[in-house]
């Protein structure tokens, strides 16, 4: 089992290596395309648009084909469609591409958190927040790596097209030999083809939805923010988004002790009270210092919000872990469809500074959802001979 928890945990490095590439690249290809931040908004829409109608089938083909199978067949898919947007260097056929790689990221998405909470229930111990540490890592790595390409003025087409065949390298050498591992026991029938939300999972998703939009905004608009709210280099632009990724790395490599020690409704949230401070600070920032000091307390701040909620989806037992894995997943899909849209015509209209600070009511709902986290009593857990009991209070 050891060597199965080092190969998931690779796993979600490579998917980060995968899908950040792109974003780092997207005020360059912007500024190419001759996009304003209104019309960047609209074209991002495309893949939270991609992925919808896949969240809503993920379960199935993952229940079906296995994550492992599924992984080797669509995370060429994220790659490709990132690089094309460097050579179609129009707004439709990027909202299109942007769009297919939506599709592609959200099925692996899934696939890589609910193949780490087989493993989880298989081993007894928990290691989804080390294994989203590993992912903030990997997207760590590729925005430095941004970095150092912008400062060296390097194309964005070589750089996204360069690392394709490097990330299919990479995919194969860590999925290809991992074992089958079975699915989480669960209560329910899974006569359900689709994976609709349920009351549970819709608490959960407000839980962690102040969370997950910050991590998204960051992703997509922190280097912007620095370019249009400071006259400093390239390459300081492209702090940014390290600046969080470092603080969240090292947050959830740490939490998942953390949460054994003091529980999941408490670590939430301090955290999400961090992260409240660190997004102020970022808003009021006079300096690009201070604006990477609150990229950075933001980092720390939503480290294991996400994370969290999707482990509490997985471990709800009342079906599948893959169907409420990829029920709370298209809730924010849908959130995030019109989130690019409300940033980026808040940052025209008033500015990138105000387009971060709508951010702050929802990190508020997250410190108050908190309590959705706690374990249930009747939850079920595998028995030893692999059917579903109820956990006893």
């Amino acid at each position: 089992m050891p060597i199965v928890r080092w190969r998931i945990i690779a796993l979600f490095f490579v998917h980060a290596l995968a899908l950040g590439a792109i974003h780092t690249r997207i005020p360059d290809i912007q500024l190419l395309i001759g996009l304003s931040e209104a019309q960047l908004g609209l074209v991002l829409i495309g893949q939270p648009l991609g992925g919808l109608a896949m969240f809503l089938f993920s379960s199935r083909i993952i229940e079906r084909f296995n994550p492992r199978l599924v992984i080797l067949v669509m995370m060429p898919l994220v790659t490709v469609s990132a690089a094309l947007v460097t050579v179609i260097l129009n707004p439709v056929a990027m909202f299109l591409l942007l769009a297919l790689n939506g599709v592609g990221f959200s099925i692996t998405n899934i696939a890589i958190n609910v193949e780490a909470d087989r493993i989880e229930a298989a081993s007894g111990t928990r290691i989804m927040n080390t294994c989203h540490g590993a992912w903030s890592i990997g997207f760590l790595v590729t925005s430095l790596l941004g970095v150092a390409l912008r400062g060296f003025d390097i194309a964005p087409s070589f750089h996204l097209w360069a690392l394709a065949p490097v990330i299919a390298a990479l995919v194969w050498l860590v999925v290809v030999p991992m074992p089958v591992t079975p699915p989480r026991a669960h209560a329910g029938d899974n006569k359900r083809r689709l994976a609709w939300p349920t009351l549970a999972t819709l608490g959960l998703v407000a839980f962690g939805l102040g969370a997950g939009l910050t991590e998204g905004a960051a992703r997509a608009w922190s280097i912007i923010f620095l370019r249009d709210s400071f006259d400093i280099a390239a390459w300081i632009e492209s702090l940014a988004l390290p600046a969080l990724l470092v603080t969240m790395a090292l947050g959830r490599l740490l939490a998942d002790r953390w949460i054994d020690r003091f529980g999941p409704v408490r670590v939430a949230r301090v955290l999400s009270s961090v992260a409240i401070a660190g997004m102020l600070l970022l808003v009021l920032s006079p300096s690009a210092p201070w604006a990477l000091a609150g990229f950075g307390l933001v980092g720390i701040g939503i480290c294991v919000l996400y994370p969290l909620m999707l482990s509490a989806a997985a471990r709800l037992g009342d079906r599948p872990a893959s169907q409420n894995v990829a029920a709370a997943t298209l809730i924010f899909q849908f959130v995030n469809l019109g989130a690019p849209v409300l940033i980026g015509a808040i940052a025209q209209g008033f500015g990138i500074r105000m387009a971060f600070a709508v951010l702050l009511p929802l990190l508020g709902l997250t410190w108050l959802m908190a309590a959705k986290l706690a374990p249930k009593a009747n939850t079920p857990s595998p028995s030893p001979d692999g059917e579903a009991v109820l956990a006893q209070p």
